[in-house]
């Protein structure tokens, strides 16, 4: 026999919607994201996508734009822009590879590599701060459980049989139209 409590039964059987994983994991990120961007656009004048774009390319080293844009999780275009405004700032070097110059390699630049030395360890301490309420075994369970429900959540994306997204005409293209007359 099971013994579940009322909060894990409504996580997985959600009746409203703090009760959805998705809602809940987006609120933490939400939360402990905002000090992420404030030190980002506060201290480091960057924004939260040029960050992750430069730790991408602090833990994985210089890769090619739609590399970067898969590993950081974003589109092509978002990648690009952030990367030009990047370059800009002289935090990151793009090269075109040799044949095919729409082929670019991004990498970081001194300033990008220095810059990352100073806002990872602030970064690390929020993540650290966010789990002091866990006890060590803890932490290792989430690891693990963070690790399985990335996998399942991929298999399910993977199976591709949801509508598409119609980001060209915004989010009013398709209104909602109730069943009831």
């Amino acid at each position: 026999m099971t013994v579940t409590s009322e909060a894990t039964s409504r996580l997985f059987s959600p009746e409203v919607l703090d009760d959805l994983l998705l809602y809940r994991l987006s609120r933490l990120q939400a939360t402990a994201g905002r000090m992420v961007v404030r030190y980002c656009e506060g201290q480091f004048g960057i924004t939260r996508r040029e960050w992750r774009i430069l730790a991408q390319l602090a833990s994985r080293g210089p890769m090619g734009s739609s590399e970067l844009a898969e590993h950081a999780h974003l589109d092509r275009p978002r990648t690009s822009k952030a990367v030009t405004t990047l370059a800009e700032k002289k935090l990151v070097s793009r090269s075109g590879r040799p044949g095919d110059a729409r082929q670019i390699r991004v990498e970081l630049t001194a300033a990008g590599i220095a810059l990352h030395a100073r806002l990872f360890p602030l970064v690390r301490q929020i993540n650290r701060d966010v789990l002091q309420v866990l006890q060590p075994q803890e932490i290792e369970l989430l690891a693990g459980m963070l690790t399985r429900l990335q996998a399942s959540a991929d298999a399910l994306a993977a199976e591709g049989d949801l509508p598409l997204a119609d980001r060209r005409h915004g989010s009013s293209a398709r209104r909602y139209k109730p069943d009831v007359d």
